[in-house]
């Protein structure tokens, strides 16, 4: 909310503070209807949708369910990048609402189309979307249709625009419409007289800021749940590695009680986590947690890396291979660092995490189906254009999809490693 003034700063904790800012969103009756979140951790005034997206694994790892407070509904910022990452896998769309902005004025009507099809099976996957006011210009007739909710910016249109802007919107779209920036009395009566039942704005109640500390599990704790995990153990063995690691199940718990996963009540069993998460996302969640746990001393730069190498495996492999081969993609692209990540040798650090030999055969000696999408991989960050050009003509991938993958894993990236 760019109209309503910064609260103030909260007193500095140290490098693991996460500072996230929420706003009610109220309705008829004046009761909360949900939250919008606001990344507060960057300088005053510095947040973006960029930095917002991130919130996705703030809000829901590490800021404890007090951010949900009575399981309300969650609006999230996103970017066009955000929406398409395997992060969305671990919440509950239920309880979220992707808010998506337009496109720049310049867009073409093809990038605007493009995103039709992406709208399109997140919704199918049960999320809602939120669009501004800008969605109801001709151009974004076709996003219209996919719509939940529509905010209308009450600082960014004349008084009276707005009964037109609303009857507009209600027949075009099914939407539910939100006046955001509300900023007088005056504001809500006029609104409210048109009809619109959901408000949010500074005259009801400024952002709050909600601080916490991050907790870190070790390594080699992580690494052994991969490993349990990759080899479908029981449950029991799982369970047990939980309770032997009080900070690694406290990361886990505080994950799932605040993840949205529409429960009524809190869990409080390491099994009944593990059996409400699943076995797929207990392994995304433990592989990604692992770039952010690194042996002290090496660069937070590596972590970031290694995350980035997994999303581009991940997005390359999507263009040729099965599903699982991308999701094993993805392992061998955050893992061809773990040497350097935990200070061993690769081959030695390997011997603890189980994994398919195909992926041992692309980390190790660089042969099987992986080996040239990790080549190619590596080339993206060292400017080897031959590797580049012999790896991009054997997998048959233009230059040009390989690029915009590349920019997608470094925007995904950046987002998910701000939020973890």
């Amino acid at each position: 909310m760019t109209s309503t003034p910064e609260p103030a700063a909260a007193p500095a904790g140290g490098a693991n503070a996460i500072l996230i800012a929420r706003q009610a969103i109220l309705d008829e009756k004046r009761s909360v209807f949900g939250y919008e979140l606001f990344d507060r951790t960057t300088s005053a005034g510095a947040h973006t949708a960029d930095t917002d997206a991130a919130l996705l694994f703030n809000a829901l790892s590490d800021a404890g369910s007090e951010m949900l407070m009575d399981r309300k509904i969650v609006f999230i910022n996103c970017t066009h990048f955000s929406l398409v990452g395997p992060h969305l896998e671990l919440i509950h769309p239920d309880k979220v609402v992707l808010k998506i902005p337009t496109l720049p004025e310049d867009a073409t009507p093809e990038q605007i189309e493009t995103l039709v099809s992406v709208f399109q099976k997140l919704r199918e996957r049960g999320f809602r979307l939120a669009f501004n006011q800008n969605a109801l210009k001709r151009a974004y007739g076709s996003w219209l249709p996919l719509a939940s909710f529509i905010k209308l910016d009450m600082q960014a249109f004349k008084p009276e625009l707005a009964e037109p802007l609303v009857q507009f919107a209600r027949k075009h779209s099914k939407a539910t419409l939100v006046a955001e920036k509300v900023e007088t009395a005056e504001e809500y009566e006029r609104m409210r007289a048109l009809g619109i039942t959901m408000f949010q704005g500074y005259w009801f109640a400024e952002p709050t800021v909600v601080r916490v500390q991050t907790m870190r599990p070790s390594q080699a704790a992580i690494i052994q749940l991969i490993n349990l995990v990759r080899t479908e153990a029981e449950i029991d063995d799982i369970e047990e590695l939980l309770k032997k690691d009080p900070t690694l199940s406290f990361n886990l718990l505080r994950f799932i009680n605040s993840s949205g996963l529409g429960l009524s009540v809190e869990i409080t069993s390491f099994r009944h986590a593990v059996m409400i998460l699943g076995m797929k996302k207990l392994f995304r969640w433990a592989a990604l947690l692992m770039t952010t746990s690194q042996t002290s001393g090496v660069s937070p730069a590596v972590g970031q890396t290694a995350v980035v190498r997994g999303r581009l495996m991940e997005l390359l492999t999507a263009e040729l291979l099965a599903r699982e081969d991308c999701d094993n993609a993805f392992v061998v692209g955050v893992f061809s660092l773990l040497d350097t990540m935990i200070g061993i040798p690769l081959d030695r650090a390997l011997e603890s995490v189980a994994l398919p030999q195909s992926a041992l055969d692309a980390l190790l000696h660089g042969t099987g189906k992986y080996a040239p999408f990790l080549e190619l991989t590596r080339a993206c960050e060292t400017g080897d254009d031959e590797a580049f050009a012999r790896n991009a003509q054997l997998l048959q991938l233009s230059g040009h999809q390989v690029n915009m993958a590349h920019l997608n894993a470094l925007t995904w990236a950046e987002e998910l490693q701000s939020g973890l």
